[in-house]
């Protein structure tokens, strides 16, 4: 299927703009109410300033997506939220509850797909640095 493959840097394009959309639409919220955040957040059992780790990644990770600028590290912090939201807060009804855990479970999954295949074609990482951000190695030059 050679066809998709040309189609790749546009479909990791659109799964940046995607979770970046998502994360920012979900975390500009908490950057509003951040007391509230943090009384979220100690609801949980988590430390207070998880509300500002909360709100620098997805805000300011959605934006780093949306340029796709540090790409994996950004996409891998998203799908690790992800991961502690599920299993602080949505999985309290088990796993048979898929409903409550769904949208995390998703979005984690994605970021964590991101995460593997970096920015592509259409990335500032791939500007910047090449294959290494961009979903490509670059190949080896030879001796």
């Amino acid at each position: 299927m050679n066809f998709l493959d040309k189609l790749r840097p546009i479909s990791l394009l659109l799964l940046r703009w995607m979770l970046a959309l998502l994360f920012i639409y979900h975390g500009y919220p908490k950057l509003q109410n951040v007391s509230g955040t943090q009384a979220y957040m100690v609801s949980l059992g988590l430390p207070h300033y998880f509300a500002y780790i909360a709100i620098a990644l997805e805000v300011g990770g959605g934006a780093l997506l949306i340029l796709g600028l540090a790409t994996r590290p950004v996409a891998l912090l998203l799908a690790i939220e992800m991961a502690v939201a599920m299993w602080r807060s949505d999985l309290a009804h088990g796993w048979a509850a898929v409903p409550d855990y769904q949208f995390a479970l998703a979005l984690g999954v994605a970021a964590f797909a991101l995460a593997t295949f970096g920015g592509g074609a259409l990335s500032l990482d791939a500007a910047f640095f090449g294959g290494r951000g961009g979903g490509k190695s670059r190949p080896k030059p030879k001796p």
